[in-house]
């Protein structure tokens, strides 16, 4: 347990500190956004090295006036999930805008449905021995980064020797490891997030939320048809975290699901899957059918066929209202326990035809100032810092104070502090979708 109680620490401090104490403390550190179903054009053709300006192979990074020059004119190819249409308005606006005005480049966001995607064009690309490749800069973590990893796909020995990297916090184990995995210097952090539920105040009070699983299936089955879930998947991040989040509660300790152990796995997966098929046929529509993103579990929660849906934000639900996809008086609140957390990061391709494009704008996704735009919700974004507070400038660590505060119809930090826990080893995540299909969804 001791990454997860270091991470929570870290999520209370920032945010109790930002609702009212002037001391400079840590940031939050909580996951990745989740998918839903693609609805937007297609993006431009990557541009290769030949396209842009000529990328070296062999890039300083410690001498970074050389690759700000030699990032002049490049596209840079960044390759993230697309589904939710304000975060890639946050992107284009507030990294892409920047890109264009001070460096000359050029951002191609190319929107895809789930990161393993561009993980198999990436292990296509090598396998047939394409270099340069076509993507430069990836939204990326866990299962996937492991992959790469493994794979030896990753450009290295870059994260920790950006300007901005001074900001992050690299001894902190809720950052350094990546579901488990070593980061090292493959990838450097975005955001942070956690997982928490949505209910409308219109409909329900804060006296009658459950605040566990257990007292979840038994909600569910006094309000037939009121409650479901996303799906687990690949595509569906936020269905598997919420099935993760049941394993670790039943089994009473989420630290021992930090390494791939089989049989802890074949002792609690059973009592799982019967979990899930005991509060089955008091879900929305006897779930026979699931929600496959949040898009459309929002839907229902706006459409008052469900009492319940889901989000990462820190920043609480604020976004979601301003774009009209839940109502008004949303409120997010979170169990007592098992609310999974985690950082995000970004990540070079070992092939990327533009490394030193990639890099300005890694280095800029860590910027104080854009930091703090992510968590307002109003911008889009949402999530929370990716950054050390106690390691910026006085007056960039007011702007960041300053931002927190903005949270609307947020869950309160303490409560998020005292329920959060790190996600598990990598390797469950397969086992989780896999087995939840066969066990339950059958």
């Amino acid at each position: 347990m001791q990454y997860a109680r270091i991470l929570l620490i870290t999520l209370l401090l920032i945010l109790l500190n930002a609702c009212g104490n002037t001391a400079q403390t840590p940031p939050p550190a909580p996951t990745a956004a989740t998918p839903a179903d693609l609805s937007e054009t297609a993006p431009e053709t990557p541009a290769t090295a030949d396209e842009s300006a000529e990328t070296s192979a062999d890039s300083d990074v410690t001498d970074w006036e050389s690759i700000v020059a030699a990032a002049d004119g490049q596209t840079v190819n960044w390759y993230m999930w697309g589904g939710a249409e304000s975060i890639n308005t946050f992107v284009d606006t507030f990294y892409g805008t920047r890109l264009q005005e001070r460096y000359n480049i050029t951002l191609n966001r190319v929107p895809v449905g789930d990161a393993v995607d561009f993980v198999n064009q990436l292990l296509s690309e090598k396998e047939a021995g394409i270099d340069p490749g076509s993507i430069d800069l990836m939204w990326i973590n866990g299962e996937n980064f492991a992959s790469l990893k493994q794979a030896d796909m990753l450009f290295d020995g870059w994260a920790r020797s950006m300007p901005n990297s001074q900001y992050v916090d690299w001894d902190n184990p809720a950052l350094n490891l990546d579901f488990g995995e070593p980061i090292e210097a493959l990838e450097s952090p975005w955001s942070s997030a956690q997982f928490q539920f949505i209910y409308d105040t219109a409909r329900m009070s804060e006296a009658d939320l459950p605040r566990s699983y257990a007292e979840l299936k038994a909600w569910a089955c006094a309000n037939p048809g009121r409650f479901t879930y996303i799906a687990p998947g690949p595509g569906a991040f936020q269905g598997t975290r919420f099935v993760k989040g049941a394993l670790f509660e039943l089994s009473g300790d989420s630290g021992q699901w930090l390494e791939m152990d089989q049989a802890l796995w074949d002792e609690w997966s059973p009592q799982l899957w019967a979990y899930f098929n005991e509060i089955k046929p008091c879900l929305w529509r006897e779930g026979e059918t699931y929600p496959r993103d949040e898009n459309e579990l929002h839907s229902l929660f706006a459409n008052q066929e469900v009492d319940m849906s889901i989000t990462q934000a820190i920043a609480g639900p604020g976004t979601l209202i301003a774009e009209g996809l839940i109502p008004e008086t949303s409120q997010t609140f979170v169990f007592d326990g098992f609310m999974i957390g985690d950082y995000n990061y970004v990540a070079i391709p070992a092939n990327a035809p533009n490394k030193e494009a990639a890099l300005v704008l890694a280095n800029m996704i860590l910027d104080p100032e854009l930091q703090a735009a992510q968590i307002i919700p109003d911008n889009g974004f949402g999530l929370g810092f990716g950054i050390d507070i106690n390691r910026v400038s006085a007056e960039d660590a007011q702007l960041l104070q300053e931002a927190a505060q903005q949270r609307t119809n947020a869950t309160p930090p303490e409560d998020l502090a005292r329920s959060l826990v790190n996600d598990s080893a990598g390797a469950y995540q397969v086992l989780v979708e896999e087995g939840w299909r066969e066990n339950v969804l059958r």
